[in-house]
């Protein structure tokens, strides 16, 4: 497991600054579709690119997974679309020995993939140095004073904070005793070259970004992407190859 001297310090630890406007994401909220339940709803929908991040899997001794494994282990498909209750065949599943024991983190990208990510994305902003991170305020993560400004996206009202790139990892509600937060659920450098989303309720990351930069984040090894578009589905019932399994929580 790829731990960093920075897991387990919350956002004013690792320097992040809390700001009491959403100027710098008013453009985001202007672009993105109502809460359609696309990636629409998460990102603008006019970046040349798409991926979809899959945050792993792991095993009791901390090994990371791919769903792309646990679909062979399953006889299932790993396609762009995929669920993870479609691939294992339950949502209800706590485990498959030999295969994986602690599924997906759910509603925060894990720092270890993060930092894999910010690697590069560095490469494809001229303003590594300014970023802004959007939090869902209803995490109970965060508590920002009455008079700052929320930004207003699809059904999740965000607090925004101001940092470099390198702070992308940060782990909003954690402790040195409970290293495990959550993490920022929007960011996007000042260039608006790219913009990453998390929400709350699915496992895996989105982010818009150029063709190059896409193509290199699916190319990366560390990292397990496919490629997204903008009108695919978020819902539990988006795989459109395998059996769908019970509605979760029914």
């Amino acid at each position: 497991m790829d731990r960093s001297a920075a897991d387990g310090r919350d956002w004013d630890e690792r320097g992040l600054l809390m700001v009491p406007e959403v100027d710098a994401g008013q453009w985001i909220v202007n672009r993105v579709h109502g809460f359609d339940h696309t990636i629409a709803s998460l990102l603008p929908p006019d970046y040349p690119a798409y991926a979809r991040i899959f945050h792993p899997a792991a095993t009791a001794g901390g090994r990371t997974v791919r769903w792309a494994d646990v679909a062979a282990a399953n006889g299932t498909a790993a396609h762009p679309v995929m669920e993870w209750g479609s691939i294992v065949g339950s949502w209800d599943t706590l485990g498959q020995p030999g295969v994986w024991d602690d599924d997906p983190t759910q509603g925060s990208l894990p720092p270890a993939t993060a930092r894999a990510l910010t690697t590069i994305l560095r490469r494809f902003t001229g303003t590594s140095a300014t970023c802004w991170f959007g939090h869902w305020e209803g995490s109970g993560h965060v508590c920002a004073p009455s008079d700052y400004q929320r930004l207003p996206m699809p059904g999740r009202d965000m607090v925004l904070f101001a940092g470099t790139l390198d702070m992308a990892d940060t782990q909003f509600g954690a402790t040195r005793r409970f290293p495990v937060g959550m993490s920022a659920h929007l960011w996007w450098p000042d260039d608006r070259a790219w913009c990453v989303a998390t929400d709350v309720d699915l496992m895996t990351t989105y982010l818009g970004a150029s063709e190059d930069c896409i193509d290199a984040v699916l190319a990366d090894a560390d990292l397990e992407a496919l490629p997204a578009r903008t009108d695919q589905s978020l819902t539990w019932d988006g795989d459109t190859v395998n059996p769908l399994p019970t509605e979760p929580d029914s």
